[in-house]
């Protein structure tokens, strides 16, 4: 999965790799298919730009029925790499939007594997679903709301406002004004 840039020949080469799901995976997700990375290397003295895409199926669980979905992934990487001696992390510093792209390789290898991980994980949605209008879950019995309807009432009353609530009229009750 390292990237060996003592191998690299001429200013720009095509890189081409393809990762097994057991090396990239992630505690919070799994791959259901190999990471395809398409990646072009443009060096410039000691410094590289990595440019290409990221593609892969993702196993997540969705946030609202809890159900197990494959999600494509397919991600633009682009992203600058320096040595890591660059990196002194010395007095304060403004990052700027053009360090959100930066990273630091060591050893002249770049490890693609960790490169992926972490894009994949930036792409990944905080609140996966597996459709858009899924309903999720019955809040009161548990039912999976997308394969059937159930009758539960899920409304919820404040028990503190109980003693207010005495006061209010019944909907039965008639208001009679007199003159």
């Amino acid at each position: 999965m390292l990237l060996d840039l003592r191998e690299l020949r001429g200013s720009e080469v095509l890189v081409e790799r393809s990762f097994s799901p057991a090396v990239i995976g992630d505690r919070d997700w799994a791959l259901t298919s190999p990471v395809e990375l398409t990646l072009r290397v443009r060096k410039d003295g000691d410094k590289y730009r990595l440019f290409g895409r990221v593609v892969t199926t993702v196993q997540r669980e969705c946030c609202r029925c809890l159900k197990l979905f494959d999600m494509q992934m397919a991600m633009d990487v682009d992203l600058r790499y320096l040595p890591q001696a660059v990196n002194t992390g010395e007095g304060e510093y403004e990052i700027s939007e053009d360090d959100l792209a930066t990273a630091f390789y060591r050893d002249d290898q770049i490890d693609l594997g960790d490169m992926a991980r972490e894009q994949l994980q930036l792409a990944s949605p905080m609140k996966p679903l597996c459709r858009e209008d899924c309903l999720g879950m019955c809040s009161v019995c548990g039912a999976d709301r997308n394969a059937n309807a159930c009758e539960c009432d899920a409304s919820w009353h404040d028990p503190r406002l109980d003693a207010l609530r005495a006061l209010l009229p019944k909907p039965t009750d008639k208001v009679t004004g007199k003159d």
